[in-house]
């Protein structure tokens, strides 16, 4: 076991830091997870691959994981995988059971963490075994599908297909032989701009601008309304937490942080998907089900173990295929990115002591969380008080000198962080969606490498439907998510009418007895 050779303690106090700086980015309204990953990520740079994974991992955790706090205590989602948690952890707070939900939240975390990290140590290397099978039609194929997944599951296929559709655009400004060495010839730009996007946008300064300004200016915008809401906070002196609230729910526990490791393997679905099907299910098994959104430990349990079982879930595809699971491994890239390693089928057997690192880290970093939420939430609750005006220029400052820094001092980085910063708060007003775009951006150049490859291995475009029975199966996969996006568009739509159909009678009954009240 080389590996225990590079575990010293700088590398448990930087696991154990960023789990602290994460929960306080996830517990401050509009912060995220991958914003604290993405804000972060040039000091992995100076810090090295383990040190820097350790510290990214630690973020990540922490991050899915404060989100629970203005959650429970405000009724606002810290991260959108906690819309569920308000469900029923505002209602326990307005009854003075507010210390009492979020220690249940923490219990909840910490187990679809471990359940997760179990997943993905057992399951990973068997998916990136199999893979490395795959030719180039094959992993065509699997990023066709990936995009295909985002695009469905999103919150509208076309406005998904749209934003993915713009994130390849993007991907393809460059030398369009690039991944051969280069010819000379570029495309998608003015002459001007050759010597600085002769290679493209640099990821890094595209990852920080998308998730970090743009998240900003969205904040920036609602002024002070915001930290005037914080002022609400009230956090009960009796705890009244026991671990005997789990007593009969353990199915719910395991069957939700399953349930977030599933949806966490799937490109681009999400945390928020993840605790809704989680809630949902629980909802649908219970058997008092009247008591959930009044309250209900169950709830509570079913939101934080999917959300938080997410994080080794969303990192399989990442190290198995080369895929980012959602948008924070897509950040998370960037830090192997930034190390010369190329995440995909062949990492974990070529990189045995990174991955046992890996593992080590996503479950100190859960244990950390654990601790530092539970005995000290009263003083981490205080966080969502920190005023925004103070919070943001400290933040974009950081922005602007990671991506300076990135590549050796570029002043053209620093332009490409604020034009995507500005083009991700654009992408958000006019509704469209900012992880399809970020994951096409990751995917298209290499989505148009292997077509490319695959054609000029066989010649003929019959080969990505006649190859092997795996690309069959693949196909059959795109086919199938691209249908569940109709058929739930349908649905949609037709719950919408049917809202409005029932808003319409309603009025009109209110109409009509105003009327009738005038005449008499």
């Amino acid at each position: 076991m080389e590996f225990l050779s590079l575990l010293d303690i700088t590398f448990f106090l930087l696991a154990g830091f960023g789990a602290l700086v994460g929960i306080i980015f996830g517990a401050i309204p509009g912060m995220t997870a991958t914003m604290a990953v993405a804000v972060c990520l040039p000091l992995t740079y100076a810090l090295g691959l383990h040190h820097g994974l350790a510290l990214l991992l630690g973020l990540y955790v922490g991050g899915i994981s404060g989100g629970m706090v203005p959650a429970v205590l405000l009724n606002i989602p810290g991260t959108p995988s906690s819309i569920t948690t308000t469900f029923d952890g505002y209602p326990m707070a307005q009854k003075g059971e507010g210390e009492k939900a979020l220690k249940i939240c923490v219990v909840a975390s910490v187990v679809g963490g471990l359940i997760s990290a179990a997943i993905l140590f057992l399951f990973a290397p068997l998916l990136a075994d199999f893979s490395i099978k795959f030719s180039y039609v094959e992993k065509f194929l699997i990023i066709l599908l990936a995009l295909s997944v985002i695009a469905s599951l999103s919150s509208s296929m076309l406005i998904g297909i749209f934003s993915g559709v713009i994130g390849i655009w993007l991907s393809l400004i460059g030398d369009y032989s690039i991944s051969d060495g280069g010819n000379g010839k570029t495309r998608l730009m003015f002459d001007f701009m050759e010597p600085y996007l002769f290679e493209g946008f640099s990821l890094l300064p595209v990852l920080i601008g998308v998730f970090g300004i743009s998240t900003i200016l969205l904040e920036a915008e609602k002024g002070a309304k915001s930290d005037i809401a914080n002022q609400r906070i009230k956090l009960s002196k009796g705890a009244g937490f026991s671990l005997s609230i789990f007593n009969g729910r353990l199915t719910n526990l395991v069957r939700s942080s399953f349930i977030g490791t599933f949806v966490g393997m799937l490109p681009g679905v999400g945390g928020s998907a993840a605790s809704v099907l989680a809630y949902t299910q629980e909802k649908n098994l219970t058997r008092d089900s009247s008591q959930m959104g009044k309250g209900a430990p169950q709830g509570l349990i079913a939101s934080e173990s999917a959300n938080n079982a997410l994080t080794g879930g969303a990192l399989i595809p990442l190290l198995s295929l080369g895929i980012p699971g959602d948008s924070t491994t897509a950040v998370l890239i960037g830090a192997f990115t930034l190390q010369g390693i190329q995440v995909g089928p062949l990492f974990i057997p070529e990189n045995t002591d990174t991955w046992y690192v890996m593992m080590t880290a996503l479950v100190f970093a859960n244990i950390v969380m654990f601790f530092l939420m539970f005995y000290a939430i009263k003083y981490i609750a205080k966080v969502v008080m920190v005023p925004k005006h103070i919070l943001f220029p400290i933040i974009v400052m950081m922005c602007v000198v990671g991506a300076y820094a990135i590549n050796y001092g570029i002043m053209f980085d620093v332009w490409t962080l604020l034009i995507f910063g500005i083009l991700g708060y654009l992408v958000q007003k006019i509704g469209l969606e900012v992880a399809p775009l970020i994951i096409g951006f990751i995917l298209g150049s290499q989505a148009e490498v292997y077509f490319v490859k695959s054609l000029e291995s066989f010649g003929t475009f019959s080969i990505f439907f006649t190859k092997s029975p795996i690309a069959m199966v693949l196909w059959g996969l795109i086919i199938a998510s691209l249908m569940f996006a109709v058929v739930m568009g349908f649905k949609s739509r037709a719950r919408q009418k049917m809202e409005l159909t029932q808003v319409t009678g309603s009025t009109r009954t209110a109409s009509g007895k105003g009327h009738d009240t005038d005449n008499d």
